[in-house]
């Protein structure tokens, strides 16, 4: 009998994170990055939650996701409700957790296929 893991056709997973990069299938991401559940990751221009501001959620928000799993680095740090805001009007949940939690917590969600998308910092 042969056992494979089993895999949404079309679903992004995360395969690997490191300290400075995070593996989406078989692409390696030096920066922060949007893993949505499904089409292209696109790259987040945010160094450092610190730096986050509301136009970095709209960016989250226009991906039209039910969840967003926020990962703020490698130590958890959450952002004022104001930044969130995008995403809260839109009625949008957000969980915040450090990045190498979120990168598992995304992958259970997004294999249950929940439209989930992961918005994560990868600090340099």
């Amino acid at each position: 009998m042969k056992f494979q893991p089993e895999r949404a056709e079309g679903v992004n997973v995360i395969s690997r994170h490191e300290p400075q990069r995070v593996w989406v299938g078989t692409r390696a991401h030096a920066g922060s990055i949007l893993v949505p559940w499904q089409g292209p990751v696109r790259d987040w221009p945010v160094a450092e939650a610190a730096g986050l501001g509301a136009e970095h959620f709209e960016a989250v928000a226009e991906l039209r996701p039910e969840l967003v799993i926020f990962g703020s680095g490698a130590r958890l740090r959450f952002v004022r409700p104001a930044v969130l805001r995008p995403l809260i009007d839109r009625g949008v949940g957000v969980e915040t957790m450090d990045t190498a939690a979120a990168c598992r917590t995304y992958n259970v969600l997004a294999a249950e296929g929940r439209q989930v998308v992961a918005a994560l910092i990868v600090e340099p």
